[in-house]
């Protein structure tokens, strides 16, 4: 254990000190209050063994990864995996070229809580190594044009289209998304995450480098977590912008709690949650512990709902992920015709978007985030993207949801100098 004496210091060098590995991955609460989050921050470095696979067999593959190593196990769920869960299929237009599901073991770990690090994994002498560290601040933004695959005509014809369906009763809600793209994109990865993370610090914050591939991360939402035999659910639906005048921001994040529409979004998912867990839990354990809670960030006001079940002693923890993946908020409801319309009116496939990334501990227990509000690079072949959307209902507005999108989009448009 070392104390230290200066937080956001020792998370800058950590990060520069990870980012020397071909592997690694940091976990950020940026200092949330959450009674499920076990470290304040998390740094896994360099490889052990790893496991890199496609949608098939994938989970049952992580399963046996598990079993064979039960040891810390760091790693993410591409949205593909869909794919292997329900007879489904992606065909749209991929230049990130992402494994469905990664996860390694690494050499080094450290947790930091109550102002302390702990080395996990390693020699403790890693600690001296990352504070002797002199970082050098950027000197420039990066030089980048932003295209949208959709035009904003497109966006909202589509909308339109996703509300016939709706009136047909073929579902009652789908998240659909947009891209924002660079190509010929040169971004120094840990730079460019650092600005995000304090543009917009969020919960479940991220930074993830597998090789040439990237997921920088500035995620409010938590998809799902284990806690013993407590799993613990928290999805995000309902939007409102953020006010620098006071009093007008508290009666925005009124207003919001109070929003039919909203709670109507969010009720839906929070319903569709409760039937993914069933399928794991205890009969008779699901229940909802906050309905339409409401949560400040520094660009919005986000209405978040707590969930939670006991995990039935037959089932493996992994199932309780698979049975539950891809997560209610970035899907609709019913889940499988959503994604079928999803698949139908999106033109890129999603690959780690909105799909997740966290950590298994050695005795089971998980924590999982959304990939949202989050920079996706492939330093190879030079891409650069991030996606954005929201759940459609039959009241939604097509034009106030295209300004949703770039809502979401802007603490990313800012960080990326746009």
């Amino acid at each position: 254990m070392k104390t230290e004496q200066n937080i956001s210091a020792f998370k800058q060098k950590a990060l520069h000190w990870a980012n020397q590995f071909k592997v690694c991955c940091i976990l950020d609460s940026n200092q949330y209050k959450d009674e499920y989050s076990a470290y304040e921050f998390i740094i896994a470095a360099d490889v052990q063994v790893e496991l890199k696979t496609n949608s098939g067999t994938a989970f049952e593959k992580l399963k046996t990864f598990y079993e064979n190593h039960k040891t810390w196990l760091f790693g993410f769920f591409g949205y593909d995996l869909k794919n292997e869960t329900e007879d489904l299929q992606s065909a749209n237009s991929d230049k990130l070229q992402f494994p469905d599901l990664y996860f390694f073991v690494p050499k080094y770990l450290i947790g930091f809580k109550n102002g302390k690090a702990e080395v996990l994994l390693g020699n403790d002498s890693i600690l001296e190594e990352i504070n002797s560290l002199n970082i050098i601040e950027a000197s420039s933004s990066p030089d980048l044009t932003i295209n949208q695959k959709l035009s904003k005509t497109q966006y909202i014809n589509k909308v339109n289209e996703l509300k016939n369906h709706i009136l047909r009763g073929d579902i009652y809600e789908v998240n659909f998304c947009q891209e924002f793209f660079a190509e010929n994109a040169i971004i120094d990865p840990v730079e460019t995450f650092e600005l995000l993370n304090k543009v917009s610090p969020t919960p479940f914050a991220g930074y993830f480098k597998v090789y040439h591939q990237y997921i920088l991360s500035a995620t409010p939402e938590r998809f799902l977590c284990k806690r013993g035999s407590k799993i613990i659910s928290q999805p995000i639906k309902g939007t409102a912008k953020r006010s620098a005048d006071l009093i007008e921001d508290k009666q925005i994040k009124i207003n919001l709690k109070n929003d039919i529409k909203e709670q109507a979004e969010n009720v839906m998912i929070v319903d569709l949650v409760r039937h993914d867990l069933t399928k794991s839990a205890v009969k008779g354990s699901v229940k909802v512990e906050e309905l339409f809670g409401i949560y400040t960030f520094p660009q919005v006001h986000q209405m978040i709902s707590t969930i939670s079940s006991e995990l039935n002693p037959d089932a493996h923890f992994i199932d309780a992920i698979k049975y539950a993946f891809p997560m209610g908020s970035m899907t609709g409801a019913p889940k499988v015709k959503a994604m079928q319309l999803i698949e139908e009116f999106e033109v890129s496939k999603r690959g780690v978007y909105s799909g997740s990334f966290g950590c298994i501990t050695p005795n089971g227990d998980f924590d999982f985030n959304v990939i949202i509000r989050s920079i996706i690079y492939n330093q190879r072949n030079q891409y650069l993207s991030f996606q954005v959307g929201g759940a459609i209902t039959y009241q939604a507005d097509a034009e106030k949801e295209y300004d949703e999108c770039l809502l979401k989009a802007s603490a990313i448009l800012k960080v990326l100098g746009v």
